[in-house]
């Protein structure tokens, strides 16, 4: 049984209360591709950037423990192993495989996985057995004509997917696996990147949907320019409070997202041991090592 969305705001730092609660996390590169094709989203290897969709490396399920082991000698204030890429998370089979071992090797540690969410409703059940114990699902909108803006397409079964027709697939898909995960005892959060230009007077909605779908927590993420929608601004304190305030009546939102790399490691705010725990493992250093199949 997923543990409770109190016990989460006490170990998880993505559920505290107020600024932060201390704890710790490691995100840990497993997933290299992606079944979606989100135009604000530019996968990278490197050690700069800080945002979403960038690693240093991506690595195998068994290496997965080996850096966990480390990152607990360096920061015993862990207490969530997470993956949230590279890619997607359910696009391939290892992030899966590798909560399998988690839960046999490290069962005191919080398993959090985030997702599109395009395979969501087909693999509950799969999420479920591992013992996952939160997840994030990305929203980005609930009218297919507004997230055709934000999504170019979707390899959905072996087939290409592209506009509005991809939008409604994406759309279905993710309600329908937050409905099936929130009504099995899953604590989900959902995360939406607040484009002003393209989602801006529609968040109010999203939150509303996925609350009704049954999320627990909100997050919205200020754009990065990047990629095809390089030229969107960032909005700017007054806009995000606006639309914080608009989604806060109907969900919990939190408030003090980090933007965090694909393989972060410590407590948001604080020292970052991911080059420390990563370095030997840095051997892909290419973007086509990502594929949308």
């Amino acid at each position: 049984m997923a543990i409770s969305y109190e016990e989460l705001t006490t170990k998880h730092p993505c559920f505290a209360r107020g600024e932060k609660n201390g704890s710790g996390r490691i995100h840990l590169p497993i997933s290299p591709s992606c079944n979606i094709e989100c135009r604000f989203c530019e996968r990278s290897f490197n050690n700069y950037e800080i945002r979403p969709g960038v690693s240093r490396t991506v690595i195998t399920p068994e290496e997965a423990l080996d850096a966990i082991r480390r990152a607990l000698e360096v920061c015993p204030d862990i207490h969530v192993a997470g993956i949230a890429g590279p890619g997607d998370t359910l696009a391939s089979p290892y992030a899966l495989e590798t909560f399998k071992l988690i839960k046999e090797e490290y069962p005191e540690l919080v398993k959090c996985m985030s997702t599109n969410g395009l395979l969501l409703a087909e693999k509950a059940q799969e999420i479920l057995d591992v013992g996952i114990d939160s997840l994030t699902v990305t929203v980005n909108a609930v009218d297919p004509e507004i997230e055709a803006k934000l999504n170019d397409g979707i390899i959905w079964h072996g087939k290409h997917y592209t506009g509005v027709e991809a939008a409604k697939i994406l759309i279905e898909q993710q309600l329908k696996g937050i409905k099936i995960l929130s009504d099995a005892g899953m604590t989900l959060k959902v995360n939406t990147v607040f484009v002003p230009e393209i989602n801006g007077d529609h968040i109010e909605e999203v939150a509303r949907t996925v609350a009704e779908a049954g999320a627990t927590i909100y997050n919205i993420i200020p754009l990065i320019p990047n990629h095809k929608l390089k030229d969107c601004r960032e909005p700017d304190c007054v806009e995000l409070e606006r639309v914080i305030l608009k989604a806060s009546k109907y969900i919990d939102v939190f408030r003090h997202c980090q933007r965090c790399r694909a393989d972060a490691v410590g407590i948001p705010g604080g020292k970052d041991y991911g080059e420390e725990i990563y370095q030997n493992l840095q051997r892909l250093t290419r973007k086509d090592t990502f594929s949308h199949g």
